[in-house]
């Protein structure tokens, strides 16, 4: 006899095991399968550890250069040891909590392997057995996992992926990036800043493609400043060991590159975990990447299943999926919920951070509307100043007809924490005359916002106005 429950979720990554807790907090009987651990591939291998070891590398970047300030400070030692227990620390102390919240919201979890055998049905294989769960409805979260090259396969020790770069006991003299798109620029500041030689190979000619090149050139000044190489519209082609480490070759504008490396590092993109889960005999469609095609409400070709998170496509982002998670379990208690991404903000953790919400000034423009601009640097802030960190600017996109913010970017110091209240902002409808009549507290970063809400209405204090 098969188990029978209203709400199957198949994945407790960061959209899952919130659309479980959500559907058992709105009465639903619910089961949660994982095959790995509680929290996906982002608490466990990605979005946590990084962030972890970045932080640990800006306080190790921090202390170099707080003679500046008048302090100086010898010896600086870095246990790579000691500080990958500390991370794993963190890990622990998070995925034990995401076991404490389903249990304590009545979402049963499931270790194991969940493959479709019916339109309503799965079975799951466990580290003892086999088991068939029905369901009402599922829930699909499987995530989505780093993908490699041909010519450069993970082998976990030369040519790694994200997860093991962030989990390396010894720091390597020399790391080759390939890709310079979020995590290769993420990772790679961090090993620059603990010591490694890093290069970085991209294909397209930007770094960080996609976003927008006046951003990017503020965290290229950067990257050069901590010894970071970095070679746009080029290659690699292949790889060789040596006596001395590893040999890439690379296809450059300048011509062939021989690279020397101890370890490679490929970001090129990834791809969706739905090898192994059937999706077809359930009668749900994935596109030719393997990625399951949902509408607004994150509703499959099947009406009774359900798919959130990175198996849906990009953006890859943490917030992201867990907010489809939690509308598609509204959606399945029959609440009138759909998916909006209006104001869906986006963190890269890079130096200095960058972050958007809404659309750019671009953006805008395609879409046809007649825009105003507020951009002030970060130099004009008081705040900035008394920390050293005054590189970069906010932007604020607006219609210049209305005044409404339609978008916002930020780089510079705290850019992932500062973007929310523009979130906010743009989710609530207001205008940045609202921003700018929002007093905001001084001497500090978010006074910034007040200040580009000014310039773009023309009338800031501390830069001289150009309406755009």
């Amino acid at each position: 006899m098969a188990r029978a429950v209203d709400v199957l979720v198949i994945g407790a990554g960061p959209g899952g095991y919130p659309a479980a807790i959500r559907a058992a907090q709105l009465g639903k009987k619910v089961l949660l399968v994982e095959r790995d651990r509680l929290g996906g591939e982002c608490l466990n291998y990605g979005c946590i550890p990084s962030k972890s070891l970045i932080h640990a590398a800006n306080v190790l970047d921090a202390a170099r250069k707080a003679e500046e300030f008048g302090i100086e400070i010898s010896d600086i030692h870095v246990d790579m040891r000691k500080l990958q227990a500390w991370k794993e620390g963190v890990v622990t102390r998070l995925t034990s909590g995401v076991a404490v919240l389903c249990k304590g919201n009545g979402a049963e979890v499931l270790y194991g392997e969940a493959a479709f055998t019916s339109p309503s049905e799965v079975l799951v294989k466990r580290a003892d057995g086999e088991e068939s769960v029905s369901f009402g409805n599922a829930i699909i979260a499987t995530g989505g996992r780093p993908t490699d090259l041909p010519a450069f396969r993970f082998d976990g020790k030369k040519v790694i992926s994200t997860k093991e770069a962030l989990e390396l006991e010894e720091i390597p003299k020399r790391l080759l990036v390939i890709g310079g798109g979020v995590s290769g620029l993420e990772i790679g500041t961090f090993y620059a800043k603990m010591g490694s030689q890093v290069t970085v190979v991209e294909l397209m000619d930007e770094l960080l493609p996609g976003i927008e090149p006046e951003v990017v050139r503020v965290v290229g000044r950067h990257l050069r400043k901590i010894g970071v190489t970095f070679h746009t519209s080029s290659q690699a082609k292949g790889w060789k060991e040596t006596s001395d480490g590893l040999l890439v070759e690379a296809v450059t504008p300048d011509g062939p590159l021989t690279i020397p490396c101890d370890v490679v590092l490929v970001t090129v993109g990834r791809r969706a975990n739905t090898d192994g889960l059937a999706p077809d005999k359930a009668g749900v469609k994935v596109d030719p990447k393997g990625h399951v095609l949902v509408d607004r409400q994150l509703r499959t070709s099947n009406p009774k299943v359900f798919a959130v998170g990175d198996v849906v496509g990009p953006p890859y982002l943490a917030h992201k999926a867990t907010k489809e998670g939690i509308i598609a379990a509204e959606v399945i208690a029959g609440h009138p919920m759909e998916a909006d991404y209006r104001a869906l903000p986006a963190a890269i953790f890079t130096d200095p951070e960058i972050a958007s919400v809404g659309w750019t000034e671009a953006q805008a423009r395609e879409k046809g509307y007649e825009v105003v601009i507020g951009k002030v640097p970060f130099a004009a802030l008081g705040r900035a100043l008394t920390t050293g960190e005054s590189d970069g600017f906010l932007k604020l996109v607006a219609d210049a007809k209305t005044n409404r913010l339609l978008g916002a970017e930020i780089v510079g110091p705290d850019a992932s924490d500062l973007i929310s209240e523009l979130a906010l902002a743009i989710e609530m409808g207001a205008s940045v005359e609202d921003i700018a009549l929002t007093i905001h507290p001084h001497p500090t970063l978010p006074e910034g916002i007040m200040e580009t809400a000014e310039a773009a209405l023309g009338r800031a204090i501390h830069v001289l106005n150009r309406r755009l």
